[in-house]
């Protein structure tokens, strides 16, 4: 929609949508769900937008003359497909902030909860909302037009689109919110998005390397649960049912980066390759992965990976380091975040201080609302 008028703002793309939604709940009950329910609602958002901008007479309809507007023409799947693309370029505007523009992006485009961007993105919900409202008071104000770029900006807005499929993955591995802990779909949609870069040539060496990566965590994701649906960590997952096709695809893409611009996604490559290999957890090359987790801080200063980078040295033997780490980050809005606490709770109880381990597992149980963790606390806090 607002790639189909400079007169439609966000605020009224997302009422035409909600109309449409409304008009599909009456009319698909009586008539059935047609064969192309999307096609179908762009149709009407379509016709909703055209009827309202004609009061304005100004207003020439963009479809009209066009064989392709013909009303029985409606997108078909693959179109759909191409469309998501070209909104992530076209929302990773130059005049909006880098924050803006993945904020956006994933609010509008991917259609992620407030909650779960502003745990990706380690800010506050209210914090997205403001966000969210000066974007929408920019794009009006200034009549920014969000709509493809041109062959020559694309590849200019690469990095931002790289850091939204990325954290498209990452909501798809660990949910932020909602019902379910894993969303394979999402994880799935990145590897989608990643290839369709590498395959029109829209891409650079950070694109292979974000590629890589996503393959490497993907090969791992079936092994996650138990036949049983408990979570398994890494420690306890069955590597024989990691997905070697995908670690071997992730071997290929690896192999072409260029190593002249090294990034975090080379790093996290590096990293992902190095637990992919390993024959069990033992054998865990943890000396390579913190020196790798120590560069990526270098240039990528971030909590998450400070988390991260503690769990590998705590595995490296060096515990008072990995303590050290773990507890600055309690004064960070890491404080707030499950997995700190379930890491803290499970590191304590191999170090034998059970007082400490339930302190942070007790803690851990209240700051997640998805099961499959609960039960995952649980589990070590009946060994405590």
């Amino acid at each position: 929609m607002l790639q189909f008028s400079r007169d439609i703002d966000l605020e009224w793309a997302e009422d035409l949508v909600q109309d449409a939604f409304f008009s599909a709940l009456s009319t698909w009950k009586h008539k059935g769900i047609p064969e192309n329910p999307a096609g179908w609602m762009y149709k009407v958002c379509r016709n909703n937008a055209i009827n309202s901008l004609k009061r304005n007479k100004t207003f020439k309809n963009p479809f009209e003359g066009d064989p392709a507007a013909d009303a029985a023409a409606e997108p078909d799947e693959s179109v759909f497909d191409d469309r998501k693309m070209q909104l992530l370029f076209a929302c990773a505007h130059p005049r909006l902030s880098s924050k803006m523009q993945v904020v956006i992006t994933l609010k509008y485009v991917v259609n992620l909860r407030i909650e779960s961007i502003s745990r990706a993105l380690g800010m506050t919900v209210d914090g997205i909302d403001k966000m969210l409202a000066r974007a929408k008071h920019r794009i009006k104000m200034e009549s920014i037009f969000l709509k493809e770029p041109s062959p020559r900006q694309l590849t200019s807005r690469l990095p931002v689109v790289h850091k939204i499929i990325y954290l498209i993955f990452n909501e798809g591995y660990r949910a932020g919110s909602g019902r379910e802990l894993v969303r394979q779909d999402l994880c799935e949609e990145s590897l989608i998005m990643t290839k369709s870069l590498l395959d029109n040539h829209i891409s650079d060496g950070d694109t292979a390397a974000l590629y890589a990566l996503l393959l490497f965590n993907a090969a791992r994701l079936g092994a996650r649960f138990s036949a049983a649906g408990q979570l398994l960590d890494l420690e306890e997952q069955d590597r024989t049912l990691w997905n070697k096709d995908l670690i071997a695809l992730g071997n290929h893409y690896i192999r072409q980066v260029n190593m002249d611009h090294v990034s975090s996604y080379h790093y996290e490559a590096a990293i992902a390759y190095l637990h992919c290999h390993a024959k069990s957890f033992a054998d865990t090359d943890w000396s390579t992965i913190t020196q790798l987790y120590a560069k990526l801080l270098q240039d990528n200063p971030n909590p998450f990976v400070e988390l991260n980078y503690a769990i590998a040295l705590y595995y490296d033997r060096q515990a008072p380091k990995a303590f050290g780490i773990l507890h600055d980050l309690q004064q960070t809005f890491l404080e707030r975040y499950y997995l700190l606490h379930a890491t803290m709770g499970k590191l304590y109880f191999l170090e034998g201080e059970y007082r400490e381990s339930d302190r942070h597992l007790t803690k851990a149980l209240a700051l997640t609302s998805f099961q499959a963790e609960k039960d995952f606390v649980q589990k070590i806090l009946l060994k405590n």
